[in-house]
């Protein structure tokens, strides 16, 4: 280690008490860190694009330090799903540090591990207070049956009004308008489960059928649209 002249000049002056770094909630305790393997939890984080062009959603299960679990879910960019393919085997095995200073392909990605990683090393988890933190695999439940990303998807005119085109519950097949051409309900189909029973043997339009749903005053609309071709 070098030093000034004027430093090794001073006179020494004691130190008063270290009390170390705060503590952090972890997984049900609190834990004064020290180094990446300290750190534990699993959270979410959104990151976007420089042109903004597309955001990402990532989510990380750490154990010790060790990210173990990572779901990469992206919108809006076409390239940004092959960056997130592979995003996803790039992350899983490394600690949080080699993460934040990993190329992870797409600048959307990087910006989410990098909230992520703000939020895990400051204790502001999903699971800063939940006793062992969650299991490897808990990601998954994000996506619900049929293991689909949540998506909403609406387009709007001032001239023609409103599209619902997926929603939550699925891919919109019908809008349910009333006699002020209002939109009150809606048809859906689930993908997700629909593609499960096509891949389990059922004939495609059986599964279709089996699939749909409606949600609001559907049955008793004025009028119902295609809102992709109407």
């Amino acid at each position: 280690m070098n030093y000034s002249h004027e430093v090794e000049k001073m006179c020494v002056v004691a130190k008063g008490p270290h009390h170390g770094p705060a503590p952090i909630p972890e997984e049900g305790k609190w834990v004064k860190p020290y180094q990446i393997a300290d750190i534990s939890g699993l959270t979410h984080g959104v990151g976007w694009c420089a042109p903004q062009q597309g955001a990402c959603k990532l989510t990380l299960n750490v154990k010790d330090g060790i990210i173990e679990e990572a779901l990469v879910e992206t919108l809006g960019c076409s390239g940004m799903t092959h960056s997130a393919a592979m995003a996803s085997e790039i992350l899983v095995g490394k600690t949080l540090l080699e993460a934040l200073n990993t190329d992870l392909v797409c600048d959307a990605i990087n910006v989410a591990m990098r909230e992520l990683f703000l939020q895990i090393v400051y204790g502001r988890t999903q699971t800063a207070f939940s006793e062992d933190g969650l299991p490897i695999g808990a990601g998954l439940e994000d996506l619900g049956k049929g293991l689909r990303s949540q998506v909403g998807t609406i387009f709007s005119t001032k001239t023609k009004g409103v599209r619902y085109l997926e929603m939550a519950e699925g891919y919109i097949t019908k809008l349910a308008l009333d006699e002020d051409n209002e939109v009150i309900g809606y048809e859906f189909v689930r993908m997700g489960k629909m593609m499960e029973d096509i891949r389990r043997g059922v004939e495609p339009g059986e599964a279709l059928k089996k699939n749909m749903g409606t949600y609001g005053r559907f049955a008793g609309a004025a009028k119902y649209i295609d809102p992709r071709e109407e």
